[in-house]
């Protein structure tokens, strides 16, 4: 039972500390169309819509996956996500991740 216990603890430290690895400048100027939405800096001026800036960079990139798979289910989302390359969600991470 410990080492289960053992292994499930390095497993979950494993997971919380992977990295997506984005690029922050070519999220930067990819992030124009989350903007209208979403706001400029990741602060989005209506209630409607969440934040973006200070959220982890692997939170993120599940999200915007999940829309892009349709996991995760928003028509608006899934039109923007559909178009979204791999490099590109990891990079729209890193930018909003890194936003302070």
């Amino acid at each position: 039972m410990q080492k289960i216990l053992w292994v499930m603890a390095v497993l979950a430290l494993f997971v919380s500390t992977s990295s997506v690895a984005g690029d922050v400048a070519a999220g930067k100027a990819k992030s124009a169309q989350c903007a209208a939405c979403h706001g400029a800096a990741g602060i989005s001026p209506m209630g409607l819509y969440p934040n973006l800036a200070q959220q982890k960079e692997q939170y993120l990139a599940k999200q915007m996956n999940d829309f892009r798979s349709g996991t995760r289910n928003d028509p608006t989302m899934k039109a923007m996500a559909s178009a979204l390359t791999d490099a590109d969600i990891a990079n729209l991470a890193a930018y909003y991740a890194s936003i302070k």
